[in-house]
């Protein structure tokens, strides 16, 4: 069987665009389809329903989460092993498969109770009740969710990048077409949205697996090496995982301070503002995330050169694509409240708070895009580094600008913690270029 891989006589660029482009749209898509929910409940239930889905979005986050970071880990080893010509390569991805179903059973019994979860994150009265409707059958449809971002990478690590933003779409309209039924025609509320999140993600799972199974891919053989793969998996793994859960990381910690310092009108201006705030988060992480395949081949293949291309024109993409999204954002800032059904009053905090955020965008996309190259190239350690510094820096800043600023310190603790992290991710850069230079000299 002939696997699909980047083209090894076609020109960076180019191989880049075919790459990039399809993930960039994917992860658009999935920005979207984190606030589709928020979008219909507020719509129906206004503030408090809006509020009980952005409390209760860190257990969801979490769970795709856990996906995206098996199956990226997996998908990495997958393309460096076979860049390297290693017979073992298959069994990363056999791994990676037993590895998502265990999973989505160890999730669905540890969220099974998720009452404490949502009390620790600041949820009371109504929207604690909301919150739970939602979690309790999130929780029940765990494996369809982890699945479905877990076998993503792989996809388009083998050359189906555009395969996998159709799957990507046709479950995101899945959700649209669901959520409206059973939202706003069925009336079912915070429960309705999590059934029509389910089942979107559902089709997102059972498209990729028949992919996999059409292209024949090595799920089936030997696991003699199971226990070796699975930890090479989760070592690699931990960085991208961090990197999908660090958003909802920092909407925990930011909601349960804006409870402290403001208030459920502070929770519901940050729903707002998190859910337009993802979709750009998303969109730049999947410059990093399309970028991975060829680094990783290329890192495999012994030639550096073509994977420091390919870093520096994901680099100046994702800038790109945070500079023109936050001009937009801000343009229309006065029309996100009103778009989620926030009162007049959120709305119009979101219009004063948000250009607060839009200052940390362009810090947000070099560090996204550094620490996708520095996992693809299994310089784990930089990864973790990159990727866990911004919501440990966020933690300690929370404590200390508000004592000061009240809730202004809150909303200028998320920037001031991505500035740093960026700044850190620049000197891990300097230090991986002046080691990758001098290893070049050295096989000269």
């Amino acid at each position: 069987m002939k696997l699909s891989r980047p083209a090894k006589d076609a020109s960076v660029l180019s191989a880049f665009f075919k790459y990039v482009v399809p993930s960039v749209l994917a992860f658009a898509l999935s920005g979207v389809y984190a606030i589709v929910d928020g979008l219909f409940v507020g719509q129906s239930i206004g503030d408090k329903g809006l509020s009980a889905i952005n409390v209760a979005f860190p257990v969801v986050s979490l769970i795709q989460s856990l996906g995206t970071g098996i199956g990226m880990g997996g998908a990495v080893l997958w393309s460096v092993r076979r860049g390297e010509r290693d017979d073992t390569a298959d069994s990363y991805l056999r791994a990676t498969i037993w590895m998502l179903l265990f999973a989505s059973a160890f999730m669905t019994a540890f969220f099974f109770l998720n009452g404490p979860v949502l009390r620790l994150f600041g949820a009371e009265g109504d929207i604690y009740a909301y919150g739970k409707e939602y979690l309790d059958v999130i929780v029940l449809g765990s494996v369809f969710q982890i699945f479905a971002t877990g076998l993503v990478p792989a996809i388009r690590n083998n050359g189906g990048a555009t395969f996998a933003f159709v799957t990507m779409l046709s479950g995101f309209g899945s959700n649209i077409v669901l959520d409206y039924v059973f939202v706003w025609v069925l009336e079912g509320g915070t429960a309705g949205a999590a059934v029509a999140t389910i089942l979107g993600q559902a089709v997102t799972a059972i498209e990729a697996l028949i992919y996999f199974l059409v292209k024949k891919l090595p799920l089936f053989g030997s696991f003699r090496r199971f226990g070796r793969c699975a930890a090479s998996i989760v070592r690699v793994g931990v960085a991208p995982f961090g990197l999908t859960l660090s958003p909802m990381i920092s909407l925990m910690l930011i909601n349960k301070f804006c409870m402290l310092h403001g208030g459920e009108s502070a929770v519901a201006c940050y729903a707002c503002i998190a859910y337009a705030i993802t979709i750009v988060q998303m969109l730049v992480q999947g410059v990093g995330d399309g970028s991975q395949p060829l680094i990783s081949t290329f890192y495999g293949e012994g030639r550096p050169e073509k994977s420091a291309k390919v870093r520096l024109f994901a680099y100046l993409s994702a800038i790109l694509l945070a500079l023109l999204c936050g001009v937009l954002l801000f343009a229309l800032r006065k029309l996100i409240g009103p778009l989620f059904g926030s009162s007049e009053e959120v709305a119009g905090n979101v219009a004063a708070v948000l250009p607060i955020f839009l200052a940390g965008l362009v810090f947000y996309a070099f560090s996204r895009v550094a620490t996708a190259g520095f996992y693809a190239t299994e310089r784990t350690l930089f990864s973790y580094l990159a990727v866990y510094s911004e919501p440990a820096l966020m933690l300690v800043l929370l404590f200390l600008l508000p004592a000061f600023w009240g809730q202004t310190g809150v909303w200028w603790s998320a920037v001031s913690a991505q500035v740093l992290t960026a700044g850190l991710c620049l000197l891990l850069t300097l230090l991986t270029s002046k080691k990758e230079r001098r290893t070049q000299k050295s096989t000269v």
